[in-house]
């Protein structure tokens, strides 16, 4: 029986020539749901709406794509095999501040939202971070907004500290849409036990992402993205893991990203050359590798997209 599949988190380039085709490497029987980032730390509320016109005007104009604003949305994507599509930011940074800003952004498509990218900043601190002091008022008010919002609050890239206010903080359920497991691999991106299972705890979701030097010595093999994933059930148990891939469409973008904000990027993430990463079509062997480790099939169909959707489905207004 086909299961719909959900990326909670895939990066188009961030321009406005970017060729939302790319998407189209997630086709599948039962159809794909795909995240696309719309900005994230260097980028301004300007940007974004840009990037989120171009996206939707190109989206649109597609005949084999479609925007999900809904789970409904979502579901009807599955007996034509579609690809649906919806948007997160990767910091509070493109809100300019401005809480407001939450509620035009979810209108617009984006369904989740990340405080701090890296670096502390006016909401909460940064996983790259010396010294993490949590989520500031305003990042509490922030979270208070995206509950009232529907807007999935993330923890990815924030501090430890931080990611733990997010728990505390949140009426809702909390994700991390693509984060690996610091016990399995102990990079600062990664999450520790604690963060997972406090995530668990509000009815979360953990996205595994398919970036090399997030699985291992810059890994990006099946074998590596699946060992995080066994990790993350043994640990919080089926219900709590899923699919955040984090693949980038143009990686060349992602190492002059890494050359242009040095202070973003430090020597973590470059030490190993060039960041690989686990493709669309090996992240979508994970199906196959899970059934033939004998998963049962309602925890496969959950790992593939359905604890994201029941978290969505909580969550989204």
């Amino acid at each position: 029986m086909n299961r719909a599949f959900w990326e909670q988190h895939a990066c188009l380039p961030l321009t406005l020539d970017a060729d939302v085709a790319d998407l189209l490497r997630y086709r599948r029987p039962g159809g794909a749901y795909v995240c696309v980032n719309v900005g994230y730390a260097p980028h301004s509320r300007e940007d974004s709406l840009a990037y989120i016109d171009h996206f939707t005007r190109a989206i649109e104009a597609h005949p084999d794509l479609a925007l999900a604003t809904t789970v409904g949305e979502i579901d009807a994507a599955v007996p034509g095999d579609r690809i649906v599509v919806a948007f997160d930011l990767e910091d509070s940074g493109p809100l300019g501040g401005d809480l407001d800003m939450v509620g035009t952004f979810y209108d617009l498509g984006v369904k989740s939202l990340l405080p701090s990218y890296n670096n502390g900043n006016a909401a909460g601190g940064g996983c790259l971070d010396a010294v993490d002091s949590g989520l500031t008022a305003y990042g509490r008010d922030l979270v208070r907004r995206m509950n009232e919002v529907g807007m999935l609050v993330d923890g990815s890239h924030c501090g430890t500290r931080t990611g733990l206010d997010l728990s505390e903080a949140s009426g809702k359920p909390m994700i991390y849409s693509h984060s690996a497991m610091r016990g399995l691999w102990d990079h600062p991106r990664n999450i520790t036990d604690e963060q997972a299972r406090e995530c668990a705890a509000t009815g979360g979701v953990i996205g595994i992402p398919g970036v090399g030097i997030f699985l291992g010595a810059n890994t990006a093999t099946l074998d590596a993205f699946l060992a995080h994933i066994d990790y993350a059930v043994e640990l919080v148990g089926p219900e709590h893991v899923g699919i955040g891939s984090d693949y980038s469409f143009d990686a060349e973008d992602i190492m002059t990203e890494l050359a242009d904000n040095p202070e973003l990027f430090p020597e973590e993430y470059t030490r190993w050359g060039v960041i690989r990463f686990v493709e669309p079509e090996t992240t979508l062997l994970v199906e196959r590798e899970l059934v033939a480790r004998g998963y049962p099939e309602e925890t496969v169909r959950g790992i593939l997209g359905g604890n994201f959707r029941r978290v969505a489905a909580e969550v989204w207004t």
